[in-house]
């Protein structure tokens, strides 16, 4: 007899953290995943829909520019594969269009209705692989996809590289979002097309000390290790709470700062030995004084990534 497929899923509950990539002196390399999620119940229904609440519900609730929906249609249609409507319910937590990993996890949430509903049976590589050609870029994805601290690998169209790296020690972050959002596109194009050869060497040398403070829970290395010149001094007239917030680095209770992403959102690493409201307060104050405004967000490396 031949063989019964199985019955098509009717619904998907999945929950993928918000991202901060770069980190310091790794571009397009490294992400942290976060402790701040996209909550997504999907349901099949007769027709399209989206009920959407926390952060950013008129971007969120959008079902024509609704950017899950529209990566679950092309996967689906790439596949030749039935576009079954779906039913979504969202709680978002991730800021949008600031540096937090927003388009990443609405990509991934995408692909993986798309591995539900179509039942492609996709492997998380596919899955990440997917998600990074599409956001140009692997770290993001990655992070989020597998949580914790996440080195990822790209060319062209081959497959992605992925390692996984849980941070060794408590490190407590804040990040400071400000009310503006910065298009990715817009982040890129200040960057140069060209390098000398002093600042190539210099952010692989602070990229290899980064991954260092992380896996050895080496605090005292990371204000060094956050050096750049490749992407954050271009960056920074775009970002004003950057140069500001750096400014900070080695007072009591902070240990690092760095664009979250391609910013405008800065996540600062905070010393755990330290007060935290004690520091967000000293952190406030500081940028009131420069005339400066930003919402400051505690939360921490999320241990699991996407998940049901």
């Amino acid at each position: 007899m031949p063989k019964k497929k199985s019955p098509r899923p009717i619904s998907l509950r999945l929950a993928l953290p918000a991202t901060s990539a770069n980190l310091g002196p790794a571009f397009d390399a490294a992400a942290l995943a976060m402790d701040i999620h996209i909550n997504i119940d999907a349901r099949r229904s007769a027709s399209f829909s989206v009920v959407a609440a926390g952060r950013d519900q008129e971007i969120c609730g959008s079902v024509e520019n609704n950017l899950i929906l529209a990566t679950y249609r092309e996967i689906l249609q790439a596949h030749g594969s039935t576009v079954v409507p779906l039913s979504l319910r969202i709680e978002n937590e991730i800021p949008i269009g600031k540096g937090c990993g927003s388009s990443a996890a609405a990509r991934l949430a995408g692909i993986a209705l798309a591995n539900q509903f179509g039942r492609l049976r996709w492997t998380d590589a596919r899955i990440i692989g997917e998600a990074s050609r599409r956001e140009h870029h692997p770290d993001n994805a990655a992070a989020c996809w597998m949580g914790g601290l996440t080195v990822a690998r790209m060319s062209g169209q081959d497959e992605i590289q992925v390692a996984s790296i849980l941070p060794k020690g408590k490190w407590p972050l804040l990040l400071a979002i400000p009310e503006q959002a910065l298009a990715t596109e817009e982040a890129r194009r200040v960057l140069p097309a060209k390098y000398s050869r002093a600042d190539a060497v210099a952010n692989i040398q602070n990229s290899m000390l980064l991954l260092a403070a992380f896996t050895l829970g080496r605090h005292d290395l990371l204000s060094v290790a956050l050096g750049d010149r490749i992407h954050q001094p271009y960056r920074a007239p775009l970002c004003p709470l950057l140069p500001c917030l750096q400014e900070l680095v080695g007072k009591p209770g902070i240990l690092g700062a760095a664009l979250s992403g391609a910013g405008p959102t800065v996540i600062v690493f905070l010393d755990p030995r330290s007060p935290a409201q004690k520091t967000r307060k000293s952190i406030a104050a500081h940028l009131a004084r420069n005339g400066l405004r930003a919402e400051l967000l505690h939360t921490s490396i999320a241990t699991c990534g996407a998940h049901r």
